[in-house]
């Protein structure tokens, strides 16, 4: 998987949404989290907390990196999704 830019929840739950169906995994089968936890986590609801995201992010076989902010517009960022 290539490397993509989410700068919000909704970006990061389209992220993750895409990394379990290219993974074949349904919402039920990531990992320890239960189906309406991927699926809020997928939706972008900004309540979820970090450690359910780390656990998804173990279960799809990914890691978070932290950078600098790159000065792509929101608008090229948007046009991925």
């Amino acid at each position: 998987m290539e490397q993509q830019i989410a700068r919000n929840e909704k970006q990061l739950g389209a992220i993750l949404r895409r990394a379990r169906k290219k993974a074949g995994l349904t919402q039920s089968g990531l990992g320890k989290l239960r189906q309406g936890t991927v699926s809020r986590l997928e939706a972008g609801e900004p309540a979820v907390q970090l450690r359910t995201v780390m656990e998804a992010l173990t279960a799809l076989n990914l890691e978070l990196i932290v950078r600098p902010r790159s000065t792509a517009s929101a608008a090229d960022i948007e046009s991925i999704f």
